[in-house]
């Protein structure tokens, strides 16, 4: 039976996404399905907090004294759109608008209309490195050139003071959700730049192998041709790598019918979303993460995306999306497993907004563009921005290295493990759980995007 968290319902579908375009890099080698392409899946999930199984994370073995990693992972922000003004860190107030010099606006809360942000846009944006090409037209030209000030995002920006703040973090492929969604669990995205698309008349809230016919992704090959495929892969993951190596794992997200749940990344790995069993024991409702979290049921390593609707994307309220966070963060700080605990807080792609460091380009997928990272933990730095290189394998490289597991791709083994954001020399810090806002305005949601 599928549980039902306090959170709010948005009621609205999320629009059509937009076209890929061919690239020279190739997937990554597929690995042997652990069940046939033929099993089907129920449409709910059947895990609950009463069977949630609670693991004595200390009782295995670690590199540094982090035994639990919790990588949180919001929605369509850059650098410069939420921390151009931050202290020490490299932001700006301007842009560059086509080879002219435009001022960073103050942002909006909610804005209705979504940033168009596909592969073809980021590349325009990008403009070979000039960053220049965020104003194509529509909302983009309204709010592409747009900044959040501190009091927009105080709890983020009270992390970043007390903690670490990353301002040379970016996302790990040009374009949208889907490719760095998987590049999150599996350093790699498939081959894909793109996220899914949706032939005439179909609506679906997946990006997965549960997709209805007529939808598909488009994958990259080795000479540079496209070919549509299901949204269904046998790529290897983060999450196979802790399971070999004993490393209980946990993905919390969205539910199949609620908006949001096209970033539940396991959703498009086959041997996942069409195993029923290994499903219900690994990917959980997101509603249910902070009962989770108060019942010591977290394992060692756990992913977490939220609803659409407390997501910080665009048509989403940013206030009330910030407050989800801060309830995450703040149930982790008030249980016992904070003395442990490694929290790394994200955006996954740049939504169309400004930024103005040209990303390294260190293969055919990547970088895309800077985003932030917040390092929260008993062992991080006290106020520091750190100017380390990153991106969403650096977390897996950190996970890697922590619980000694192997390599995925060349992604996770050219990473860094983003080591200065830590001192694990250091007496552990006491935890600083912050107030929610109390100046929300409007509607939790009152757009839809990808």
């Amino acid at each position: 039976m599928t549980r039902r968290g306090p959170l709010v319902a948005a009621s609205v579908a999320i629009l059509a996404v937009l076209v890929a375009t061919a690239c020279t890099s190739a997937p990554a080698e597929p690995i042997t399905p652990s069940a046939p392409a033929s099993v089907m899946v129920s449409p709910t999930r059947t895990s609950s907090a009463s069977d949630a199984t609670v693991v004595d994370a200390s009782a295995i073995p670690t590199r540094w004294p982090i035994k639990h990693v919790v990588f949180l992972i919001k929605e369509n922000r850059t650098f410069d759109q939420m921390f151009g003004t931050f202290p020490g860190a490299n932001g700006v107030t301007t842009g560059m608008d086509h080879g002219v010099e435009r001022p960073l606006i103050r942002g909006n809360d909610q804005l209705i209309s979504d940033i168009p942000h596909c592969y073809d846009c980021s590349l325009l944006a990008w403009d070979q490195g000039r960053m220049d090409g965020f104003d194509q037209g529509g909302a983009s030209s309204a709010w592409a050139y747009s900044q959040l000030h501190e009091t927009q995002l105080p709890n983020y920006w009270s992390w970043a003071r007390s903690s670490v703040l990353f301002d040379r973090f970016f996302s790990s492929a040009q374009g949208p959700s889907y490719p760095n969604h998987l590049y999150a669990i599996a350093a790699s995205s498939a081959g894909t730049h793109d996220n899914p698309r949706r032939g005439p008349g179909i609506h679906s809230l997946t990006f997965g192998c549960d997709a209805p016919p007529g939808q598909f992704a488009e994958v990259t090959q080795p000479d540079g041709s496209v070919r549509e495929v299901r949204p269904c892969f046998d790529l290897p993951t983060e999450g196979d790598l802790l399971t070999n190596a004993g490393v209980p794992w946990s993905y919390y997200a969205a539910n199949e019918d609620q908006p949001g749940y096209i970033w539940s990344a396991y959703s498009a790995i086959r041997r996942y979303r069409e195993n029923q069993r290994r499903w219900d024991r690994h990917v959980h409702p997101v509603d249910d993460v902070l009962t989770d979290i108060r019942a010591g049921a977290l394992p060692p390593v756990t992913w977490i995306t939220p609803r659409f609707e407390l997501s910080d994307h665009p048509g989403s309220n940013f206030c009330h999306g910030e407050n989800w966070t801060t309830q995450v963060v703040d149930a982790i700080m008030k249980s016992p497993m904070w003395k442990d605990t490694a929290i790394f807080i994200t955006w996954d792609d740049y939504g169309g907004f400004y930024d103005h460091v040209p990303p390294p380009q260190v293969d055919g997928f990547g970088f895309g563009f800077r985003v932030p990272l917040i390092v929260l933990s008993p062992y991080a730095v006290d106020g520091k921005v750190s100017h380390e290189l990153g991106e969403f394998s650096s977390v897996l490289r950190f996970t890697e290295d922590n619980w000694r597991l192997t390599k995925l791709t060349h992604r996770d083994r050219n990473a860094t493990p983003m080591l200065s954001a830590f001192d694990f020399t250091q007496a552990p810090r006491a935890p600083q759980p912050l107030p929610l806002r109390d100046d929300c305005r409007g509607p939790i949601f009152s757009g839809s995007g990808t």
